[in-house]
């Protein structure tokens, strides 16, 4: 697991330039402070998490176990509840603040989000499929996946064949991006490459699991 980790809104990309004078292309997070309402350890959960809100939400538009949930830790609600699991949550108390400078420059990342729904897609699209021929012999079938059976035996369409269906919308992990600026002050985190995710979409960052340095 992680040993620290953030809640943020993704903004878009746009491009730095390094002390070489090259262009980085990086992703702009916005991290708001994120407020601890719950933290849970392996004494009385079974592992160790903190969950966290963000934002503001107006009290009537929770449900009551929502409200109750806030009321007890004394937390002002936020729009939505993540928790972010870690390994050591001993220095970390409820009604606590994390803010971006949580994670620092240079530091290797994994952001995890839901990617961008597709909608439901061929197999050209969605498994890289090539298509067939162009020439004689095929006819109105250019893009189709061809045959999926496999003859008497066993006489079935295996599980996992590839084969049309709906594309994106899920949850996604990209490893080992680089934080390039950590601003608390102006709630932004800057990560160099792209993230998973429509721009206002929720993203988590932790620190890298799979360090490759």
């Amino acid at each position: 697991m992680a040993n620290k980790a953030i809640v943020a809104t993704k903004v878009g990309m746009t491009q730095l330039w390094d002390d070489d004078n090259r262009v980085v292309p990086v992703t702009m997070l916005q991290v708001e402070p994120c407020r601890v309402v719950q933290v849970k350890t392996n004494e009385r959960d079974g592992y160790t998490a903190v969950q966290v809100t963000f934002g503001q939400c107006e009290a009537e538009k929770l449900t009551k176990p929502e409200a109750g949930h806030f009321g007890t830790a004394g937390v002002e609600p936020g729009r939505r509840l993540v928790e972010l699991r870690l390994d050591d949550v001993s220095e970390i108390e409820v009604g606590q603040e994390l803010a971006a400078d949580v994670l620092e420059a240079g530091e290797k990342v994994d952001v995890t989000a839901v990617s961008k729904g597709k909608g439901f897609a061929g197999v050209m699209k969605r498994h890289n499929f090539s298509g067939q021929k162009a020439s004689h012999g095929t006819h109105r079938v250019h893009r189709a996946p061809g045959a999926i059976g496999a003859c008497a035996t066993p006489s079935r369409v295996f599980k996992g064949t590839k084969m049309p269906g709906r594309m994106g919308a899920e949850k996604v992990t990209t490893l080992n991006l680089t934080v390039v600026e950590a601003d608390a002050d102006r709630e932004l985190l800057l990560v160099r490459g792209s993230v998973p995710g429509p721009k206002g979409g929720v993203v988590v960052i932790r620190d890298a699991v799979k360090d490759s340095q």
